[in-house]
C-alpha cells in the first residue's frame, strides 16, 4: 500500500515512525505499512456468500451457501491465536461479511483480545441500524467498494441499484461516526471515472480513498485484458499526485492511497527527484521501511474454510489450515517454500523486475507475473516505469 498523502504531503515522517519502534502493536493504523516485525495484518474472508457478483472478485463469491465455513467457536479460537501472536489488525472480509450473523460478536471478541478490527464491505447492507452497531461494536474502519459512477458501478457489481445502495451505506456509516473510506479497483471500464469518484469523495467528506490496481486472481483473472495500459497507469498516478497536493493545499482532509502496484511509490520518488530533491533521502527511507509487496510478510489471508494464504489474492496456494495447525505456527514455522521465497523476493526476481534498480522498494506483483508469463518471479506486466534499469557496473 502506497500512502500518496503520507509521501507527498509529509504526514508521515521517518522520525514519527521510529519513535514507535516500528512495532506494529504501537504504530497508529495509518502507519502499519512501515512496521519492522513479522506480525501481519490478517484479512479473513469469513464467508464466501455475497449479495452481489462482482466482475473482479478474487474468491469468485456469489449469493449461495458455502460448505465448511469456520464456526463461531472456531473463529474465536483463531482470534485467540492471532492475539497471542500480537497481530495488530484483523480485517473482516468476504464475500460480504455483513451477511454473517456473528460478525459483531467476533468483532467485539477481537477488540477484547487486543486486535483492531476493520470491515471490508460492498456497503449495500449498511442501514442506519447496522452503521450504529458497527460503531457500538468498535470497528475502527469501514472500507466500502465503489468502482465508478452509477452506471459503471452497477454493471461492474452485477446489479442495478448497487451504486445507490453503496452510497447510502457510506453516508449511513459516516453519520454514525465510523471512519469510512472508498476502495476503487481501476481498470479500462472505469478509468475515465476516477476524477468523478475523487469529486464524490470531497463532496461527501469521505476521509479516505484507496485505489486498487487490478490483480489477476479469481474472476479478476478473466479481466487481464481490461487492465489499464502502461500509459493509462502513468496518467493515473499523475492525476492522483495532482489531486493529493490539491486537497492538501485547500485543507481537504482526505487520505489518498494506492495498493497492489508499488511502482506508484517509485513514481512519487521520481517526482521528488525532479521537483524537491531535498526530500529524496526521506522518501527513499520510507519506501525502504515499507519494503514493497507485503504478501507473505506484513499481509496474510485466511479464507472461510481456514486455509492460510500469503495474501488475499494467493487463494490458489494454501500454506496450511488453521483447523489443523494454529495460524501462528503456519506463519512462523518456516516450512513452506513459497513463504520463505516471498520473504526474500529481491533474491528471486528475474527479467525486468530482477534488473530493476528499485527492486527492494517494490518486487512487483508475483501473481500478475505468474498469470501473464507462467513465471512466478518474472516481470510484473503492470509495471509502467520508464527509468528503471540498474546501471551496469
Amino acid at each position: 500500500m502506497i500512502g500518496c498523502t503520507k509521501l507527498l504531503c509529509g504526514t508521515a515522517t521517518v522520525s514519527d515512525i521510529v519513535k514507535f519502534g516500528r512495532d506494529s502493536r504501537k504504530l497508529p493504523p495509518h502507519m502499519l505499512q512501515f512496521s519492522a516485525d513479522n506480525r501481519p495484518l490478517v484479512v479473513w474472508n469469513m464467508t464466501g456468500r455475497c449479495n452481489l457478483r462482482c466482475r473482479h472478485c478474487y474468491i469468485d463469491a456469489e449469493d449461495r451457501d458455502y460448505a465448511g465455513e469456520l464456526s463461531t467457536a472456531e473463529a474465536k479460537q483463531f482470534i485467540d491465536d492471532l492475539a497471542a501472536m500480537k497481530v495488530p489488525v484483523l480485517l473482516f472480509s468476504g464475500g460480504e461479511p455483513l451477511v454473517r450473523q456473528d460478525l459483531f460478536e467476533l468483532g467485539a471478541y477481537a477488540i477484547k483480545s487486543g486486535i483492531r478490527p476493520v470491515i471490508s464491505t460492498n456497503g449495500t447492507l449498511i442501514t442506519p441500524d447496522i452503521a450504529k452497531r458497527i460503531r457500538e461494536t468498535g470497528f475502527q474502519y469501514v472500507g466500502v467498494s465503489l468502482d465508478g459512477t452509477e452506471a459503471v458501478h452497477d454493471e461492474f457489481r452485477g446489479r442495478k441499484g448497487a451504486f445507490a445502495e453503496a452510497l447510502a451505506g457510506i453516508r449511513n456509516s459516516l453519520a454514525a461516526g465510523n471512519k469510512t473510506g472508498i476502495r476503487f479497483t481501476i481498470n479500462k471500464l472505469n478509468y475515465h471515472a476516477l476524477l468523478d469518484i475523487l469529486d464524490l469523495v470531497e463532496r461527501e467528506k469521505i476521509p479516505r480513498f484507496c485505489m486498487y490496481h487490478l490483480v489477476y486472481s479469481g474472476r479478476g483473472r478473466e479481466m487481464t485484458d481490461l487492465d489499464t495500459t502502461r500509459e493509462q497507469k502513468r496518467r493515473t498516478i499523475e492525476l492522483l499526485i495532482e489531486r493529493t497536493l490539491d486537497f492538501h493545499r485547500r485543507g481537504v482532509e482526505v487520505e489518498i492511497l494506492t495498493t497492489d502496484n508499488h511502482a506508484d511509490g517509485i513514481y512519487i520518488l521520481q517526482y521528488f527527484e525532479k521537483y524537491q530533491p531535498e526530500r529524496v533521502p526521506e522518501i527513499k527511507e520510507l519506501l525502504n521501511m515499507h519494503g514493497g509487496c507485503s504478501a507473505g510478510q506484513k499481509m496474510a489471508n485466511v479464507d472461510f474454510r481456514g486455509n492460510v494464504h500469503a495474501c488475499q489474492f494467493w487463494g490458489h496456494v494454501s500454506l496450511g489450515n488453521v483447523r489443523e495447525k494454529p495460524f501462528s505456527q503456519i506463519w512462523n514455522g518456516g516450512q513452506h517454500e513459497l513463504l520463505a521465497k516471498l520473504r526474500a523476493k529481491p533474491d528471486h526476481l528475474t527479467g525486468r523486475c530482477g534488473e530493476c534498480r528499485y527492486r527492494s522498494f517494490c518486487s512487483g506483483c508475483r501473481i500478475r507475473a505468474e498469470v501473464a508469463s507462467g513465471d512466478l518471479w518474472g516481470e510484473d506486466p503492470a509495471c509502467y516505469l520508464e527509468d528503471w534499469k540498474e546501471a551496469a557496473l
